[in-house]
């Protein structure tokens, strides 16, 4: 039997040679290749076959969402299981959009048991079926309740108010009225849980800022977190220096 080729995407040698040990270790022969960041595991995958991949989530380049969404472009048939130690809201959100129709993925955190680790990786690869964290089945389920997840405009509002835009400059940047802002931190408000009447007592008026606290529970929620807000701040930062230089 000829050796199934997998590809590991992962930037740090030592994750990476547990799953080698791991994977080399399983009933069905395996050989592994490395890919040490998001762009080059594309552009490995890319020349492959049905490629099978597993894929950290944070890496240089190219995240692991990022990664997949540029692969399954290509080859909606590439089977790959996320390996991670977040189950962020954030990624959940960002993965259930990009996944084809029918395609075989599956996601499984770094502090499951190694045992664990390889049920789940040979679910994926070899058995071709869907296997899912139960702790990232849970944030699955809340991204999908019409009551408590974001819509993409919400979302949209939350990072602009995480990097310190103000209602003028979001306007800007989004093409609103100042008042199409005010409506959409409103619904941001409400979905988040944030009713200004529940912080609001004759003691102490307004007990809370809104946006600060929206950043707040956000990021308690995995809706945010300091590795993506640097990605998204470099997005601010191009565009705003496109808006300066129209200015003038």
């Amino acid at each position: 039997m000829e050796p199934l080729e997998i590809l590991i995407a992962e930037d740090n040698p030592k994750d990476f040679e547990f799953l080698k040990q791991l994977l080399e270790s399983l009933e069905v022969p395996c050989r592994t290749e490395r890919a040490h960041n998001g762009q080059v595991a594309l552009e490995m995958a890319s020349r492959r076959e049905a490629p099978l991949v597993v894929s950290d989530i944070q890496m240089p380049e190219l995240n692991g969402i990022e990664f997949a969404r540029a692969l399954w472009e290509q080859q909606p048939t590439a089977r790959i299981v996320f390996w991670s130690q977040y189950k962020d809201e954030m990624y959940v959100r960002a993965l259930s959009k990009i996944v084809p129709p029918e395609t075989v993925y599956g996601y499984i955190l770094k502090s499951n048991t190694k045992d664990r680790i390889a049920s789940a990786i040979q679910t994926v690869l070899i058995d071709e079926q869907c296997w899912i964290d139960p702790e990232v089945r849970k944030v699955q389920g809340r991204t999908g309740h019409s009551q408590t997840a974001l819509s993409d405009i919400e979302f949209e509002a939350l990072l602009d108010i995480a990097l310190g835009l103000t209602d003028n400059l979001i306007a800007q940047r989004r093409y609103l009225s100042r008042r199409g802002v005010q409506s959409r931190l409103n619904s941001l408000y409400s979905k988040l849980g944030l009713d200004q009447e529940q912080f609001h007592t004759d003691k102490i008026g307004d007990a809370f800022n809104l946006r600060n606290r929206a950043v707040s529970v956000a990021l308690r929620r995995g809706l945010l977190n300091a590795f993506e807000l640097e990605h998204e701040e470099e997005e601010f930062q191009k565009w705003l220096k496109k808006f300066k230089s129209g200015r003038r």
